[in-house]
């Protein structure tokens, strides 16, 4: 007997198939007999009975048994298998553009077939286009369940599908991983009851329910789901407890020293954002907390006072922000904070000169104290003496590999990270249930409200005049455009040619320009120009979209707003109304709206509140896209949604939090279910 070796020429194409076939399923997310059980149907088709050609006009799909009586290629007006057939109430025609010799061969006179599709009023009477078929013996039974039709990709047929997922439903043993003291608590079905249930339903089952996914075995399956998705990030969290940093204790002097010397007081959401995070900062194991508030809810003293504690204990402060602009922004008012006090203050971007750049790491790597820049801090060569504390604003803008590497730059330092998008409250217990989250959801006093106006483009010149007027009466507006170049297919006015129209339209003021291809320094001088009011006029791209702060500008005109997205909208709208004069957003919109367009232009006109304009965006948009940039490694829901079934994720908090410490081998069979090889903690 032979022994190594090529295999036998005979089995060569069905390995080659199965590898071809297994590459195709993986495209799916299908690596294992696990990942098919929980491969759940989009809809399903009744097959379980028979309806008759007279009958078949409906405009509903039906399953006819018929009897071939010709077949046929035809060349007008195209290729086609023409396959005429009958049963006792009619006949119908079956037309096929697309199709091979083999089923050409079993659609002969006289074949009994099933067929299920739509028909309708062909030419010559009734038709179906592209029915799904099969050649049947006489008197074959009904199925007795319905017909499931689940998410593929090309190469993979459903009835592939539904032999593989049906042997593994037949092989699977399928325990119930859900604690019975639970499952009873919480009135849910068995889990192998609802999962035979849904790949297989019986005829009469609630088809609307289904369809809707409001059945009771949906409710279980979303409910594990949701579980397997909070026992991951609850382990995330427990893990980081394991996890050794250093306990910043301070005496509180230079934070106090700070508060006094600030020109306004703390509001209370700030002074409880501020106690949560010193709590924190003074154990011995890494804080890892995302501070989320609204446009102007006062994010960056409560970093600074966090900083302070750090910097207190003997520890170095590093704050990374991912646009240079928002950089100096913060180098600027932190340095006018701290230094006064005493604070060694560095700052690193990308954009330095070679000296000064080598002179702030040699400052960072020995007496620097708080270090403000862009990734440029996580590059090689930026070596830290003592990091203790971690910075990051707009952590949604940094991928995972990126918060890691200024991670690995300190010995475990504390975590703060913080977003002015904020995030619906469903939203924070499923996706960032592995964070403390500090919300500040209280305005600093001062804050004038924003009166938002909707203008269509045809109106421009109004908005022109309107700009005319506010910079008469001595105040700055902002012009912000989504293109720096023209573009063909979007047809939308760009940053250089607004520029240059408003110029000529606004003879005699001060008007400067901003967008990402300027280089830093020119960009830089120009945001400095407009801070400093030798600038009426600032036409920018989102570059501006966080972090500035000019008081004296009242006036906000977006152009093609129908473009941007509700965060956007709300972060744009955010850099008006910080002074004490009445400000405005004008919201420039091109026709014809689509209905997602027309949506987000209602919400941003009738809401201010930037956590109810959020969950009106997660409605929009769905929670993949909505945190799509954090990356990482949170398992995406694909069953669950988050507005519908928040009962759900309160549920599986509870419930994860349990098991892990009274049920933690159900647990861990749990997660195995249902994240099996993707799931990782987070550390990011």
């Amino acid at each position: 007997m032979k022994t190594g070796g090529a295999p036998p020429p005979a089995s060569a194409p069905g390995i080659r198939a199965a590898e071809a076939l297994g590459k195709k399923l993986k495209k799916i997310g299908l690596h294992s007999a696990a990942d098919l059980l929980l491969h759940l149907p989009l809809r399903y088709e009744d097959e379980t009975r028979l309806t008759t050609v007279a009958d078949a006009l409906t405009g509903a799909p039906a399953q006819l048994e018929l009897t071939v009586l010709s077949s046929e290629i035809q060349f007008r007006p195209r290729r086609q298998l023409l396959v005429r057939a009958a049963d006792e109430s009619g006949e119908i025609s079956l037309r096929f553009f697309s199709f091979y010799p083999s089923q050409q061969a079993m659609l002969v006179e006289g074949a009994k077939i099933r067929v299920f599709g739509e028909a309708r009023d062909g030419f010559s009477g009734p038709e179906m286009v592209h029915p799904r078929w099969r050649k049947i013996a006489a008197d074959a039974p009904l199925p007795r369940a319905l017909t499931p039709v689940y998410p593929t990709t090309a190469g993979v047929s459903q009835s592939s599908l539904q032999k593989l997922i049906g042997t593994a439903l037949q092989e699977a043993e399928l325990p119930d991983t859900l604690p019975d003291a639970w499952r009873q608590r919480l009135k849910l079905p068995g889990f192998a009851r609802s999962l035979r249930f849904l790949h297989a339903p019986p005829p009469e089952a609630d088809g609307d329910a289904l369809e809707a996914r409001r059945h009771p075995a949906w409710r279980r399956i979303k409910f594990d789901e949701i579980l397997a998705q909070q026992l991951s990030l609850r382990r995330a969290w427990l893990a980081r407890r394991q996890q050794g940093a250093p306990p910043l204790a301070a005496s509180g002097d230079l934070a106090a020293r700070l508060v006094a010397s600030l020109p306004f007081g703390l509001t209370g959401a700030q002074a409880r954002a501020i106690a949560e995070i010193s709590g924190d900062l003074a154990q011995p194991y890494p804080m890892q907390r995302l501070l989320q508030g609204d446009v102007g809810a006062g994010k960056t003293i409560v970093a600074a006072l966090a900083a302070c504690q750090a910097i207190d204990a003997g520890w170095q402060a590093a704050f990374m922000a991912p646009t240079e602009i928002l950089a100096e922004q913060h180098y600027l008012k932190l340095s006018a904070w701290l230094e006064p006090l005493g604070v060694r203050v560095a700052w690193l971007t990308g954009g330095l000169k070679s000296k000064k750049k080598r002179e702030q790491r040699a400052a960072v790597a020995a007496d620097a104290q708080l270090i403000v820049g862009t990734h440029a801090l996580i590059q090689e060569g930026v070596d830290f003496a003592r990091l203790g504390l971690i910075i990051v604003d707009e952590q949604h803008r940094f991928g995972v590999a990126q918060r890691l590497a200024l991670r690995q730059k300190g010995d475990n330092p504390h975590q703060l990270m913080m977003s002015a998008t904020p995030i619906p409250r469903t939203l924070a217990m499923s996706y960032y249930a592995d964070l403390d989250v500090t919300v500040l959801d209280e305005l600093p006093p001062g804050r004038t409200p924003i009166k938002t106006r909707l203008v269509a483009e045809r109106r421009r010149a109004d908005v022109v005049g309107f700009v005319k007027r506010q910079i008469d009466e001595g105040r700055q507006a902002y012009w912000v455009c989504p293109l720096i170049e023209e573009s063909e297919a979007l047809q939308l006015q760009t940053a250089e040619e607004t520029f240059a129209r408003l110029a000529a339209d606004l003879p005699g003021l001060r008007i400067g320009l901003a967008h990402g291809r300027l280089k830093s320094a020119d960009k830089q001088a120009v945001m400095a120009a407009f801070a400093a009011a030798e600038l009426d006029l600032l036409v920018a791209t989102t570059v501006i979209e966080v972090g500035v702060d000019v008081p004296n500008a009242s006036l906000m005109v977006i152009e093609h707003a129908e473009r941007f997205g509700l965060a956007q909208l709300h972060q744009l709208r955010g850099r008006v109304g910080r002074g004490r004069y009445a400000s405005s957003c004008v919201l420039i919109y091109a026709g014809p709206l689509g209905p997602v367009a027309r949506q987000r232009l209602k919400i941003i006109f009738e809401e201010s509140d930037g956590f109810e304009i959020a969950r009106q965006d997660l409605r929009l948009r769905g929670p993949g896209e909505f945190v799509g940039a954090r990356q990482s490694g949170v398992p995406l829901l694909r069953y669950a949604d988050l507005e519908a079934d928040a009962d759900l994720v309160e549920q599986a908090r509870s419930v994860a939090e349990a098991m892990l410490t009274e049920h933690p081998a159900q647990a861990a069979a749990h997660l195995s279910r249902w994240l099996g090889w993707r799931e990782e903690l987070l550390k990011s």
